[in-house]
């Protein structure tokens, strides 16, 4: 029974107590500024998040502006900075292959132009399908 005593009084302590203007406002400008969550503040000061939220309400300069505020959750935002630095290593990586290539292009031109012979197949030559191949060795036989 001492335990629910022990609430009651935490309790009827948490009731009478009263914080000032500028202790709120700076509560207020922390969360603004993602600094702490609504949570954190009723934990460390334990306060009710239903005053904390009145605190936002009134002294909050994106309450009075009709802003509203998006809050994302850390790792959101962890994903979203490990998916933009993947991005920016593939955009890296894909650089690399086109300079690869044009370099091979080059030198297959060089190599083209030097030895007189053609390295590149032309588009124009008819490609073999393998099927006659295949026709004329079971004729043959």
């Amino acid at each position: 029974m001492q335990i629910n005593g022990f609430f009651n009084e935490e309790q009827r302590l948490r009731h009478n107590r009263y914080f000032s203007t500028d202790f709120k406002k700076k509560r207020v400008e922390e969360i603004e500024k993602n600094l702490v969550t609504v949570s954190d503040i009723c934990k460390t000061h334990k306060v009710s998040r239903t005053s904390v939220y009145r605190w936002l309400y009134k002294y909050s300069d994106m309450a009075k502006k009709q802003v509203k505020q998006v809050v994302e959750a850390k790792s959101d935002t962890k994903k979203i900075q490990l998916l933009q630095d993947k991005i920016k290593e593939l955009e890296r990586i894909v650089g690399q292959k086109q300079i690869l290539i044009e370099f091979q292009e080059k030198m297959i031109e060089i190599a083209e132009s030097t030895y007189k012979i053609d390295i590149k197949k032309k588009s124009s030559l008819k490609r073999s399908s393998g099927i006659s191949a295949i026709e004329k060795d079971t004729e043959s036989k």
